[in-house]
């Protein structure tokens, strides 16, 4: 069970920033109101964190540019108001991250990204690849491309599966609330805020599920069906009050602030279960007894060099099967190349991979973290 006491040894987090921190009744970015965020976010690097931004704010300073006071309803006019925000969004934070020694790099995505198994590992790779280099991705929606009506927390929906793409560690869901409570606060002064408990609780379920007693049009269900993707990696989700003094800071020292929802199983369990259980396999690998032994015996990545024959029509990203050379299964995960770049590599040390594909993306066939052992 994870509980508030590890949160200051956690790495890698996800914060999304909802757009009522941002601007000043919707009407565009407050400039000065970003600063206390890339400070706080530019600390927690400084200390060793990785962090991922998810941002609002791209329709409002949209809209602001173009001086429309009301949102518009039609779907292509929120998509030009979003189009035309981004750019004030994404400049804004790079010149405040940048007065602090920091560089951004800003990651447009949309479902389909995440849907399509090679899109879904490159995009992993790339936001992998920029928190190695020390840079703070920005995220947010390619709302130009999006063929869903853009909605209030979706960007709450989008930080849940940055976390699981990612294999955060945290994610921070900051808000103009105080956390979750067991009743409307606005209608109800005796009620509690939730400092702590698992995601699966039947409490959320009537606190957040949108009734008319509960805070559904306060957008904290969003927030629960957020933390409850982010739970299927793993990862513990806080909800957490936006204005509060060094939220972030308080947060990384373990302070109880805002409401923790904790997943009901930890990163690895999580994830194993979902290879073993929830992918359909697309082909299979022969493994000599020195790849079986170093996987099972010393929880290994599996290399190319240890792989006798190659079965199955998979691409890159899908699940395989690893057996014995008796053709007993001895576990399976998600695979680095697809079938023909497996059967030119297969036995070959990942030294050579350059000279016989012409270039180099992993050098393991599968990851450690992305093999179960059956």
């Amino acid at each position: 069970m994870i509980s508030r006491e590890i949160i200051p040894f956690t790495r890698r987090w996800v914060v999304k920033i909802g757009s009522a921190l941002l601007t000043r009744d919707g009407e565009g970015l407050e400039r000065n109101m970003l600063a206390p965020w890339v400070e706080q976010m530019a600390t927690r690097r400084l200390a060793g964190n990785e962090v991922v931004l998810v941002s609002s704010g791209a329709v409002a300073e949209g809209m602001a540019r173009m001086g429309w006071r009301l949102r518009p309803k039609a779907l292509h006019a929120l998509q030009a108001a979003a189009a035309i925000g981004q750019m004030g969004l994404v400049r804004a934070y790079e010149d405040c991250f940048r007065t602090r020694g920091l560089h951004t790099a800003q990651i447009l995505l949309t479902r389909d990204d995440l849907a399509d198994r090679a899109r879904y590992l490159n995009a992993r790779s790339t936001l992998r690849t920029l928190l190695r280099l020390g840079v703070v991705p920005v995220v947010n929606e390619n709302d130009t491309v999006a063929t869903d009506e853009l909605r209030f927390g979706d960007n709450d929906t989008l930080a849940a599966l940055v976390a699981n793409l990612i294999e955060a560690d945290l994610l921070i869901l900051l808000t103009d609330q105080d956390g979750l409570f067991d009743r409307d606060p606005r209608r109800h002064v005796d009620a509690r805020l939730i400092t702590e408990t698992r995601v699966d609780d039947s409490l959320l379920d009537r606190v957040a599920g949108g009734s008319a007693n509960g805070l559904g049009t306060g957008g904290m269900v969003t927030k629960v069906r957020a933390a409850r993707l982010a739970a299927r990696s793993g990862t513990p989700t806080v909800i957490a009050p936006g204005r509060g003094e060094q939220i972030l800071n308080r947060i990384a020292r373990g302070e109880a602030v805002g409401t923790l929802l904790t997943p009901f199983q930890g990163p690895q369990a999580a994830r194993k279960q979902w290879l073993a259980g929830h992918l359909q396999v697309r082909g299979r690998l022969t493994l000599d007894q020195g790849a079986v032994s170093a996987i099972r015996e010393k929880g290994t990545s599996l290399l190319a060099v240890g792989v006798k024959e190659v079965l199955g029509a998979f691409n890159r990203g899908e699940v395989v099967a690893c057996v014995d050379e008796a053709g007993c299964e001895v576990a399976r995960g998600l695979v680095n190349y697809d079938v023909q770049e497996v059967a030119r590599i297969k036995g070959q040390p990942s030294s050579r991979f350059e000279s016989i594909l012409g270039y180099l993306d992993e050098e393991e066939l599968i990851h450690r973290d992305n093999l179960v052992l059956l």
